[in-house]
């Protein structure tokens, strides 16, 4: 069970089928493939083989998507990173994957000149996709350019063996690498395109990061079905809207603050958009007046996802979003689901509890990482962290998340993290970071603080501080609270929600 093959099969059947677009660059099955099998076979002189973990700390572009084709055809193994990381955040996460090779674009190499001396790579071991001819890396096209596009070695994968590792944390802390296989993937085609009605005449356009586990959900079953992908280097309202209309888009996935942006565009109605049959929330919950608008604008196209990248899913289908707009849906085929309380036992219907889980896309673990592995991952149940209730129907209500994940622009952001960061000021006694709802990123990180002695800087000064000393753009904080102490419970523990409650207060008698 080799995931490349699919490509494979789909050169060879359908051929001439529009298979990936970004920006003027629209190849059909049989071009794809032979590219992706250049790249495949640049690797592989390279050295690369079964096993080897290979980072990519690309934007989206077509080097990034072919990629994971190429790798998946060599059995090693995908590693995304994102772009916007430098720094201990990078160096961690590069070595905890024993990466073999680092493929980059250029702008980024003064991240990776500071970091360099912490990785265990030889320069030799980064190719950029843009160097000129002076550069001290190596070029990634100048390799590609150099192979060729026959059909690589197959490398004998078993559906167990390991396709990608997905980072959700560590950027400044120890890292935690989730480990797919090309099982999980293979569920991930299957199941995930049977839900979202596609066919092999489905076009499917993706306007965020493709290094982040969510894009799975989509990229997967278009090429197992053999549709068309539209890749954007990023989110951009004005061209999300207009190639819906031009392409004849048929599925999208969007987070919360970019269905906000398209709701509030002038040309995003059913007419434009007839062609439309699903939009996907993912990342963060879609709020009750932005799921109506939505759906008056764009009638029965709407779906909800509430998911782990650990493994386990619940989907909000476009057939009950009028009588479940508040839920994210149920567990789908060969999923389990249960809400326990704190003893694991099973609470009554109607009663809060952590939402605990089990299916085909369970992960195989964190990398390197057997005791949060055994932490998470209980008698084969995903225990999520997140808090919900499911009604007499079994729909599930999320409630809140048990440990203050926050999510920003569809991104998990770890307070733990952060607070790592902003404790090292040499003013600041203790720090609190929580997150709170946020028009444009769904979520936006709150750092409250216990400073040593007055008087208190000015925020503003405070926040540039803490935001010059984080690595990645999306932990940035958005705000800071001053107390003299910070609400806690008897056994002294500090009561975050509490915090969060008066920082809301306070917010609300300034406006």
């Amino acid at each position: 069970m080799n995931i490349g093959h699919v490509l494979i099969n789909h050169a060879k059947y359908r051929p001439n089928h529009l298979a990936f677009v970004y920006k003027d660059r629209r190849l059909t099955y049989a071009e794809l493939n032979k590219s992706v099998n250049k790249i495949a076979n640049a690797l592989h002189l390279h050295g690369i083989r079964k096993g080897d973990k290979i980072a990519m700390l690309l934007p989206n572009c077509s080097e990034l998507w072919e990629l994971y084709w190429a790798i998946a055809k060599l059995g090693a193994v995908a590693v995304p990173l994102s772009p916007l990381l430098s720094g201990k955040g990078l160096s961690n996460q590069l070595n905890n994957a024993d990466a073999s090779l680092v493929i980059a674009i250029k702008k980024i190499t003064p991240a990776l000149d500071k970091v360099f001396d912490n990785l265990r790579l030889r320069p030799i071991d980064i190719w950029l996709t843009d160097v000129d001819e002076h550069s001290t890396y190596q070029s990634f096209h100048k390799f590609k350019s150099q192979a060729s596009d026959k059909e690589p070695a197959d490398p004998g994968i078993e559906p167990d063996d390991l396709y990608n590792i997905i980072y959700s944390s560590g950027t400044t802390g120890e890292p935690k690498g989730i480990m797919h296989t090309h099982r999980i993937r293979a569920a991930y085609m299957t199941l995930f395109g049977n839900y979202y009605r596609m066919t092999p005449e489905s076009v499917v356009l993706h306007s965020g990061s493709i290094i982040f586990n969510g894009s799975f959900l989509t990229t997967m079953p278009v090429m197992f079905h053999g549709g068309t992908f539209i890749l954007h280097p990023s989110f951009d309202v004005n061209k999300l809207v207009a190639d819906i209309k031009n392409e004849k888009v048929t599925h999208t996935i969007l987070v919360p603050s970019q269905i906000i942006a398209a709701l509030q565009h002038p040309e995003f109605t059913s007419k434009d958009a007839a062609s439309l049959e699903m939009i996907l929330s993912v990342g963060a919950p879609l709020h009750k007046t932005h799921k109506e608008q939505l759906n008056k604008k764009i009638p029965n196209v709407f779906y909800e996802l509430y998911g782990l990248t650990e493994g386990f899913v619940t989907i909000l289908d476009k057939t009950d979003f009028h009588k479940k707009m508040g839920s994210v849906g149920c567990p789908p085929q060969f999923f389990n689901m249960r809400i326990v309380d704190d003893n694991n036992n099973d609470v009554p219907t109607g009663t809060v509890g952590e939402i605990i889980g089990k299916g085909p896309i369970l992960m195989k673990g964190y990398y390197k990482d057997p005791k949060r592995t055994k932490e998470t991952i209980k008698e084969g149940w995903l225990y999520s962290g997140d808090l919900g209730y499911v009604d007499e129907e079994g729909y599930l209500f999320l409630a809140g998340r048990k440990k203050d994940l926050i999510i920003s622009g569809g991104v998990n952001v770890y307070p733990k993290d952060i607070e790592s960061i902003i404790i090292k000021h040499p003013n600041i006694k203790e720090v609190a970071v929580f997150g709170v709802d946020h028009e444009r990123w769904g979520e936006t990180p709150i750092a409250a603080v216990i400073y040593k002695s007055k008087p208190y800087p000015e925020k503003e000064e405070l926040k540039v501080w803490i935001n010059n000393h984080i690595d990645a753009r999306f932990q940035k904080v958005n705000d800071v609270l001053f107390l003299e102490d910070f609400p806690r419970n008897v056994a002294g523990k500090t009561l975050k929600r509490t915090i969060k409650e008066m920082y809301l207060s306070q917010k609300t008698t300034h406006e």
